[in-house]
């Protein structure tokens, strides 16, 4: 593919991945209350996957730029904006406008239909960014937006987590180890459950008390491994009929939060593994800019490294995109 100086971005005439294209755009001046930023970095999502694939069902205006998760400097700012200066590293925020308590609707979602990050440079409010973290590269800090801030309003932020729990995990992908090193961090216990025998070790090395494979029968064991209690929150990122399972792996009164979708859209459960348990189910769709701010802060207090499983150039999203359907242990990350 050409290389040009240009400002480029990643954009879809229409949907599917064989409609990717790169092209030139001119650079925008930031208007009041605005910020040009020079992206470093691109953290890929699995909704990156499929609003590339069909727009997940969203009024998408095309063409359209993919992603959501950016990390860069800013290069200029618009009338008005007090936040930021130029030199200034930032992180965007997957709801733009939402920030904070709870969430009203009047919100713009990065990555479509709102602006896409898969640039050289983006235009965006400033209020849509915060300081990126100073313990991180530009490349890890692009994975805090929907990944960490996933994990992290989950477990901490609507769930208080707090030392001594006991936490269930579903999968090695970045919610997931995200949820992992959060868990830890606070003094919780680990318990992963993954379908694979080779990142059984790599949970393991990061703080997971034990792996459990998918296709044995990990409530039974989860039960043995709590004494009979069940764990107190369970991070759900499979969904279908692993559901079920996950209520029956919680102690009583204990919660799940509900995040991914790996197993299908609908959700399966019995009435009395719900009603009996008395489980709290919630939906996790990110989180707020004030809870964005408390986890950079968490991050840069001690010192958290998030797990990358690799990088691409700018030029490379095709493969990029391939090997987060493949599966990833942890982040697949673009640099432009």
């Amino acid at each position: 593919m050409q290389h040009t100086t240009a400002p480029r971005r990643w954009q879809l005439a229409a949907f599917g991945r064989d409609h990717l294209e790169q092209t030139a755009a001119p650079l925008p001046d930031p208007g009041p209350g605005q910020i040009l930023v020079q992206v470093g970095a691109v953290a890929l999502n699995y909704r990156d996957l499929l609003m590339v694939q069909d727009g997940m069902g969203l009024d998408v205006p095309l063409p359209f730029t993919p992603g959501s998760d950016m990390a860069g400097t800013v290069l200029a700012t618009g009338p008005g904006v007090t936040r930021f200066a130029a030199g200034d590293r930032v992180i965007n925020t997957f709801w733009g406008g939402w920030i904070d308590g709870a969430w009203q609707g009047d919100t713009v979602l990065m990555g479509g239909p709102g602006p896409g990050m898969l640039a050289t440079h983006v235009l965006i409010d400033a209020s849509w960014a915060v300081a990126a973290p100073a313990t991180l590269s530009l490349a890890e800090a692009s994975t805090l937006p929907c990944a960490g801030l996933t994990a992290w309003f989950a477990l901490v932020e609507t769930s208080g987590l707090r030392a001594g729990d006991t936490v269930l995990i579903h999968g090695t992908g970045g919610v997931a180890l995200f949820g992992l090193q959060l868990a830890r961090l606070h003094g919780a216990r680990v318990i992963v459950v993954t379908g694979s025998e080779d990142k059984r070790a790599q949970v393991l090395a990061l703080g997971a008390e034990a792996a459990l494979l998918r296709d044995s029968d990990w409530p039974a064991e989860v039960r043995r491994l709590t004494g009979g209690r069940g764990v107190d929150q369970v991070l759900e990122l499979a969904g279908g009929p692993a559901f079920d399972r996950s209520l029956q792996a919680a102690r009583q009164g204990g919660r799940v939060s509900v995040v991914g979708m790996l197993g299908g859209a609908t959700l399966s459960a019995s009435f009395y593994a719900m009603a009996l348990g008395r489980v709290t189910v919630q939906g996790i769709g990110v989180g707020h800019r004030r809870a964005l701010e408390d986890l950079v802060r968490a991050v840069d207090a001690t010192d958290l490294r998030p797990v990358i499983a690799a990088t691409y150039g700018f030029d490379e999203l095709p493969a990029a995109l391939a090997h987060l359907e493949r599966g990833a242990f942890g982040k697949v990350v673009v640099t432009p």
